[in-house]
């Protein structure tokens, strides 16, 4: 749990930061959390509230497709979500820039390692940076995900990544055929994903969120 929050602006979009003490002799995890459709960086930022990690600077932004009503998703549905998908993949680079930026401007030598994570459209859009991002993660971790479809201009990643995938049977939502199908995908293209398929429905558990925090504190170990 980080010891403060603060909230401001990059690029004209609310970002909300947290951290406890860094020390920047030991890698720097950046974990940027992301929201589902329709939501807000405070949805997600009540669960990531309750992970347990040290020297971590986590990262909750809002999502840059305004749906009405204080609401953002990350990227549009229908005939122009190819599209919409390309620009959150460069809406989520500039915020990894960012988030280097200002660590970087706080410590003079820092190792850090991107760390990315998300609920339903979230944990898509966790899936999908793994897949086609310009800038190598660490480690990932989606709940409820799926892949958008995407550009066949775009460039595959060409590094491995351990990821988590956690769905529900009982998601009637995001059907877990369809999460299962996204990890598949994520393995056929080089990554390292391990699936936890559960009985629950289209949530965010406590059990998942213990499971995240097992996933990620081992970069600490």
């Amino acid at each position: 749990m980080p010891e403060k929050y603060s909230t401001t602006e990059w690029n004209n979009k609310k970002v909300i930061l947290g951290e406890d003490l860094l020390n920047s002799e030991i890698p720097i995890n950046i974990l940027i959390g992301f929201h589902g459709a329709e939501s807000t960086p405070e949805n997600i930022l009540i669960h990531g509230n309750k992970l347990k990690l040290k020297n971590t600077f986590m990262i909750f932004p809002e999502g840059p497709v305004d749906v009405g009503e204080g609401r953002w998703s990350w990227w549009v549905d229908g005939p122009k979500q190819k599209e919409s998908v390309s620009d959150f993949l460069n809406f989520s680079s500039n915020i990894i820039r960012m988030a280097q930026d200002n660590l970087n401007s706080r410590f003079e030598k820092l190792e850090t390692r991107i760390c990315f994570w998300g609920y339903s459209q979230g944990g898509a859009a966790a899936l999908i940076y793994t897949l086609l991002g310009k800038y190598p993660l660490h480690k990932v971790a989606s709940v409820c995900g799926f892949l958008p479809e995407f550009s066949e201009q775009e460039t595959f990643s060409e590094s491995s990544v351990p990821i988590l995938g956690i769905f529900g049977s009982n998601d009637d939502i995001v059907p877990s055929f369809l999460a299962e199908h996204a990890l598949e995908e994520m393995k056929n293209n080089g990554h390292n994903p391990t699936l936890k398929e559960t009985s629950q429905g289209h949530e965010l558990t406590a059990e998942n969120l213990k499971e995240l925090n097992d996933f990620f504190i081992l970069e600490h170990k």
